[in-house]
């Protein structure tokens, strides 16, 4: 008697949205998925700017990968960082938190593994001025913000107390000018009269990006009406500008003349560019794929590698067709990923039909009651604008307590100006308690 064939192994590299959407796509298949992450949780990055402003706890925009995709009996989550993959065995290669290695062997690839921050090649940068792409970056720009004003509060050199009320962000996109809105808003209102020295509503935030507009992908009109709110906010808008240094105490920055200028500021937020993780190049070599000046790996219409049908790739690392690295693409290139091998593994042999992304728009919170949408034809800033970048984020927060619970955070925010979530750790630690003595 024949023994029953083994199910199809299927190993996910990434837990973010195109991750997840593809392993809740398999989750009736007859195959058994490995979903592999650097990261024991999934991110809800959109929203990490609002973890760090200090609007929502982690809690409300990460959730465990294993409780996420704990009704996923024929999904297992495994807490390792992909570094290389054998094309020929069709093994995953990893690195377990403590340093040790891991073998995936699979049927099937996805990889999902997004993107990175990028300091062109300055990555000497990030030590002053940290990105925006996972939850330690939100928490350390959380502590380095609200620092800055508690900083500014005990300098007695008036020079040191403008620096410090100085914040310097580079990249123009949709993060950058988040980022300058959340961080007046702090000064103008949240730490409005809680200060004795200082008044917050003081400090500059100055934004640099090197193209001639904020929000360039929006289009022209609706980033004219961001640059607006922006000025009205009172952020300051550097435009066509390079950065070409960066430390402890501010940056240097080329304009369109050539003419390089220094700005003093004690917090730099780095929110420009990104580029393919390792893994990436790995998988490029191993393959033969083409990848662009970012790193993102070139696949045919179906989402997969020229000559390795068994490889997909998707989300934000992925090439086709100029698409931009949106949570949306994600979801639905992961989706399409998903389905695609579910038909495979359930005797379906017609080929796939391309993958076609539907444009549902992108969205930028600015400040209170003031955002930019663009979908389609429909453009909508203003209130307007901001209503509906509330009804997209809530509807793809992951879990009802995480949508209930933004819902009223950006309630008490919107009415108050109070931010709860402000906790940030203290450069003093605790003095350890000698160790018992021995004996009686």
């Amino acid at each position: 008697m024949d023994e029953p064939a083994a199910p199809r192994r299927v190993v996910i590299v990434g837990g973010g949205f195109a991750g997840l959407f593809a392993a809740r796509a398999l989750r009736r298949s007859p195959v058994t998925v490995t979903v592999v992450d650097r990261c024991a949780h999934h991110l809800f990055q959109p929203l990490l700017y609002q973890c760090a402003a200090g609007i929502l706890s982690e809690g409300q925009i990460a959730r465990p990968l294993r409780v996420v995709l704990r009704r996923h009996r024929n999904v297992r989550c495994v807490l390792a960082e992909a570094t290389d993959v054998d094309v020929a065995a069709r093994i995953v290669r990893a690195r377990r938190p403590e340093g040790s290695e891991l073998e995936l062997p699979y049927d099937d690839l996805i990889v999902a593994v997004g993107m990175r921050q990028s300091y062109f090649g300055h990555d000497e940068f990030a030590a002053h001025a940290p990105g925006m792409k996972t939850l330690d970056d939100a928490l350390e720009i959380r502590h380095r913000l609200y620092r800055a004003f508690e900083m500014a509060e005990t300098a007695r050199d008036p020079e040191e107390k403008r620096q410090w009320l100085t914040f310097a962000l580079v990249g123009g996109g949709p993060t950058g000018v988040e980022l300058a809105g959340q961080i007046r808003e702090i000064a103008r209102r949240t730490l409005e009269r809680e200060f004795s020295t200082i008044d917050p509503g003081t400090a500059r935030v100055l934004l640099f990006e090197g193209s001639d507009e904020v929000l360039g992908t929006f289009g022209a009109s609706l980033a004219a009406r961001a640059a607006r709110t922006l000025r009205g906010l009172g952020v300051e808008l550097h435009l066509g500008t390079r950065v070409t240094d960066v430390d402890a105490r501010g940056l240097a920055v080329r304009d369109r003349e050539g003419v390089t200028t220094r700005f003093d500021a004690r917090t730099v937020l780095w929110t420009a560019g990104v580029e393919a993780p390792p893994l990436a190049a790995a998988l490029a070599r191993a393959t033969g794929a083409a990848q662009d000046r970012a790193g993102r790996i070139a696949v045919e219409p179906d989402l997969t590698l020229r000559g390795h049908p068994e490889i997909r790739v998707v989300g934000d690392v992925m090439g086709l067709d100029r698409l931009p690295g949106l949570a949306e693409v994600a979801m639905q290139t992961g989706a399409y990923a998903g389905r695609a091998l579910r038909h495979s593994a359930a005797g379906r042999t017609a080929p796939a039909k391309p993958f076609r992304y539907f444009d549902m728009g992108s969205a930028a919170y600015i400040c209170r009651g003031r955002a930019v949408v663009r979908a389609g034809r429909l453009h909508l800033s203003g209130v307007p604008g901001w209503l509906t970048w509330l009804f997209i984020h809530v509807a793809f927060l992951t879990g009802f307590r995480s949508r209930l619970g933004a819902v009223l955070s950006w309630a008490v925010v919107f009415a108050s100006g109070a931010r709860r979530e402000r906790a940030f750790t203290s450069p003093f630690a605790q003095a350890r308690m000698p160790p018992p003595e021995a004996g009686g």
